[in-house]
This record gives structure tokens, C-alpha cells and sequence, in this order.
């Protein structure tokens, strides 16, 4: 796994340093200014950026599988915002040095094509991370986003190369120009690729949904079976992307969580999925024998390495994947002890309730329920999940334990605190964070 993940990573660098490899080598056109030189590089480093980001979303099992496909869409986030500050500070380099390119034309049209490019390029670009940032606050719905966000990374990452193409300084030596048309090329394909390839494939492999059992929490299981086909296997604790109405060429899918057993054969899965009041506000109202599609599975979110026991530390809908578990390793008949601590606002909001109950009696399994808004005469644990909950339930060694969070990003932010606290490393400690936007 370590090995896999310095292979991609080595990859990935190469396809970015590339384009600044190619300035150094070939013919080398006349020579500029240093700063002229370097915003260059800063623009084309970003370009290849942009490019390959197309490719960290496209979902590609082998290479998210090291990681889990949670950290490479936080990754994406993060290298977005390097990229979009290198193409932005390309063109203010050559403002701050009085670039002769940058002159102001004496009418709108004498304005060379490639600022033209430029200007619609860096225009998309800052489009699409405030909407990306301030979504919520926006009041933007995913499902426009999502097709808003793909329209103007495509039109970011054209409006980039023609701009390149319309100034044409480095790309007469025919290498330079072989390698960029090539990386153009790539960037289509794995577009195309999530776009059309993937979908024919989820088309051939439908699913029904065989039951809409509710909940308690405002929240809904779908059990979903396989439409003639065998189904695909799971690792506990990971998830799938359901296209719930439409063709799964649809632009917009959504990442839940599977919450059934692994080791059922029958090709069956279950998503359980909570009112939040957008997308999930109609799962209730799905109609049983309804044509589903879904994508997975993903994550790296799951049991599997040694340790003496297992800490799964849930908030809210966070249970889902930790319910997996637990169905899963009662079907192996797992004898290590496994602890369950399970934050939830109040008593009858407490999905899976009366199953953990019963989950108890199977194996060796601890529930601790820890309530926010607890009822009257409520003897268990009150408000957090924190250290000091930890040091009354848990065993001593804390670092011998395997621990798996899931719940609001403030809640697990603060666990993942108190375990540092404890000495726990971070590699005895897993998180999974649903935020693809």
C-alpha cells in the first residue's frame, strides 16, 4: 500500500513538473526577462494542475484505493486553490513588471486573442471556488453546483489552453508542442471517461430497490438488490455514489455510506440515509421496484489491520458506516471486544437503537450512548465525546486500540484532539469526512 502511494504520488509530480521540464529543454526561444520567465512557469505549472484534476475525481478504484477517496477530494480542494493562485499570479508578475504584452490596446480590438483566453480562463476559475467555498451560504444547491462546478473547470482549463496557444511563445519547438497536445488529450479522455465510459457501464448493472424501511432519526434505509447481475462485493465502512432518479449519465450523484453486512452473498446493499432536507428529504418516498444505479464501492475507511479491539466513535448519521462494521463482524463472528461510542442529540433520535441492543448479545460489543439533550432522569453520559468520556470506557492502552470516526467535522476535529492528547498515533486512528464539495 505505502509503495502504491509513492508510485501514484511520483505519477502525479511527474505530470505537473513535466511542462516545466519541457521549458528547460528543446530549442529555447529568446531569452526574456527572469520575471517574465517565472510567471510563465507559475502559469504553466497551474494549467497542469487544473488539467489533472479531472483525473483525482474520476474515481478510479486503484489509485483512490491507498488513500481513500475522501482524502484525494479534500486533496482536490486543497491543490485547486494552489492551482488557481499560480494561473492568478501569473499575469500579476507581469503587471509588476511592466510586461510590454500587458499594454493597454488602443481599441477593444486590437485585444489579443490569447488575453481574451486568459481573462475567460481566470474568470471561471474564480468563479468556481467561490461558489465551491461559499456554497452553503450561497444557498446554492448541490445539484447545480455540481454541474455549474464541471462546466467552468472545463471552460477554466480551454479558456488555459488557448490562451497558450494564442500567445504561442514556448510551444514553436515540436516537443513542447507534442507534450501539451498529448496532456490535452489525456485530460479529455479521463473527462470522457467519467462521463460517458463509466455510466455504460453502471447502465449494464442497475439495481432495485427491494425495501424502504424507515428509521428512527428522521432517517431511511433503501435495501437495494442487484437487476441481473451478481452485484460487487464491499469492505465494511465503505460507500457508493446512488443516482436515485435517472440514467446514471446523469451529471449528479451522491456518497452514502453502506450500512448493511459484508458479508451478505446475495449481492444485496443498504444505504441509510438521513432527512437533511435537500436531496434526502425524498428517500422516504422512494417507490419500492425503482430503478437505481450505483457507483462503488469506495473508501478505505474499514477494518482489516491488527489491534486488540476496535473503538468506533459515531455522531449522528456517522453510524452508518460504524453499523456496517458491527453487522460484519457479528456475521464472522469476531470474538474481540469492540466498543461503540455513539453521540446522538437525544433518546428517540438514536438510529439503530433497538439493534445495537440486540447486536450486543451477539458479540463482544459495548454501546455508550452519550446525549446532548438528554431526557429527564437520564443516568449515562451527557453532552461531547471527549477524552474524559474515553478514559472512563476505554481500557487502558489506548494506543493498542484501533479507533474509526465519523460524525460532524467539529465533533471529530475535537476527537481526534483528545486522542492526540492520549498518544494515540495517527495511524491507529482513521476518519471519514462526507464533504465532496
Amino acid at each position: 500500500m505505502t509503495l502504491r502511494k509513492a508510485v501514484w504520488s511520483a505519477i502525479y509530480l511527474l505530470f505537473i513538473l513535466a511542462p516545466l521540464l519541457a521549458l528547460l529543454t528543446g530549442a529555447l526561444p529568446p531569452s526574456r526577462d527572469f520575471w517574465t520567465e517565472f510567471s510563465v512557469a507559475l502559469g504553466y505549472s497551474g494549467l497542469a494542475m487544473m488539467g489533472l484534476q479531472f483525473g483525482l475525481t474520476a474515481r478510479f478504484r486503484y489509485v483512490t484505493d491507498p488513500w481513500g477517496e475522501d482524502v484525494i477530494y479534500h486533496f482536490h480542494r486543497r491543490i485547486s486553490l494552489i492551482a488557481v493562485g499560480l494561473v492568478v499570479v501569473h499575469p500579476l508578475i507581469l503587471i509588476a513588471a511592466g510586461s510590454e504584452k500587458l499594454a493597454p490596446p488602443e481599441s477593444l480590438r486590437d485585444v489579443p486573442a490569447g488575453a481574451v483566453f486568459a481573462v475567460i480562463s481566470i474568470g471561471s476559475l474564480i468563479t468556481l471556488v467561490i461558489m465551491a467555498l461559499w456554497r452553503t451560504r450561497l444557498k446554492i444547491s448541490y445539484e447545480f453546483w455540481h454541474i455549474a462546478h464541471i462546466v467552468l473547470a472545463v471552460v477554466a482549463v480551454g479558456g488555459g489552453l488557448l490562451h497558450m496557444i494564442g500567445w504561442g511563445f514556448y510551444l514553436a519547438d515540436p516537443w513542447k508542442r507534442a507534450l501539451w497536445i498529448g496532456m490535452t488529450i489525456f485530460w479529455i479522455a479521463l473527462l470522457l471517461y467519467v462521463r460517458l465510459v463509466k455510466p455504460l457501464f453502471m447502465l449494464r448493472r442497475p439495481y432495485r430497490v427491494a425495501e424502504v424501511r424507515k428509521e428512527r432519526g428522521d432517517t431511511t434505509t433503501l435495501v437495494m438488490r442487484p437487476d441481473g447481475h451478481a452485484g460487487w462485493r464491499f469492505r465494511p465502512g465503505q460507500f457508493g455514489w446512488l443516482t436515485l432518479w435517472g440514467s446514471p449519465f446523469k451529471i449528479t450523484g451522491h456518497p452514502f455510506s453502506f450500512s448493511s453486512s459484508a458479508e451478505v452473498d446475495d449481492g444485496r446493499v443498504e444505504m441509510t440515509i438521513r432527512n437533511l432536507g435537500d436531496f434526502t428529504s425524498a428517500i422516504a418516498k422512494v417507490p419500492v421496484g425503482r430503478r437505481v444505479y450505483l457507483d462503488g464501492p469506495y473508501g478505505a475507511f474499514t477494518i482489516g489491520n491488527p489491534a486488540d479491539m476496535h473503538v468506533l466513535i459515531a455522531g449522528g448519521i456517522g453510524i452508518t458506516p460504524m453499523v456496517s462494521m458491527i453487522r460484519t463482524l457479528a456475521d464472522r463472528g469476531d470474538k474481540r471486544p469492540l466498543i461503540l461510542l455513539y453521540g446522538s442529540k437525544d433518546w428517540e433520535s438514536v438510529t439503530f437503537r433497538e439493534e445495537l441492543e440486540a447486536l450486543q448479545k451477539r458479540i463482544d460489543l459495548t454501546v455508550v450512548h452519550v446525549l446532548s439533550q438528554p431526557p429527564e432522569g437520564w443516568t449515562g453520559e451527557r453532552g461531547y465525546i471527549g477524552a474524559e468520556v474515553f478514559k472512563r470506557h476505554l481500557p487502558p492502552g489506548y494506543a493498542d486500540h484501533e479507533y474509526f470516526i465519523c460524525g460532524p467535522n467539529v465533533m471529530m476535529d475535537a476527537i481526534e484532539a483528545a486522542l492526540g492528547e492520549m498518544k494515540v498515533p495517527l495511524s491507529k486512528y482513521h476518519s471519514e469526512r462526507y464533504s465532496f464539495v
